[in-house]
């Protein structure tokens, strides 16, 4: 890893950022706990996704030049986020990275670097039905 480069380019740029993705959403819509907070189809999230990582991560400005500002905490309101589903959505992160090869410490910055959004998301106590 070289600190001089962004996480973006550390990554790889748009190519395995793609690669992340498209292995992180198989998981998502399988797992228990947050699989039934997405739509059917998963294409347009998967797109948003690729746009917001790229961002997020130091790449181009895809997700603001197309949706404006990410505002995340806002838009995932309309979802029962619990502490629970924030670490099952880092878990399939971290496999979905694993799958596609990101080594350490690279990995672990990437899950760091994800976790304060994903626990900021959480608007709901967790429960025994979740």
């Amino acid at each position: 890893m070289n600190p001089n480069l962004s996480i973006y380019e550390n990554l790889g740029g748009a190519e395995t950022i793609r690669r992340i993705v498209e292995a992180f959403y198989p998981r998502v819509v399988v797992d228990p706990l947050i699989g039934p907070l997405f739509p059917a189809d998963i294409n347009p999230v998967m797109e948003k996704q690729y746009m917001f990582l790229t961002q997020f991560f130091g790449g181009p400005s895809l997700y603001s030049d197309m949706h404006g500002h990410p505002m995340m905490r806002a838009r995932h309101m309309a979802f029962p986020v619990t502490s629970e589903r924030a670490e099952a959505w880092l878990a399939c992160m971290s496999a979905a990275l694993e799958e596609v090869g990101v080594d350490e410490p690279l990995r672990a910055i990437v899950i760091q670097r994800l976790s304060g959004p994903a626990h900021h998301f959480v608007n709901t106590q967790s429960s025994m039905n979740d």
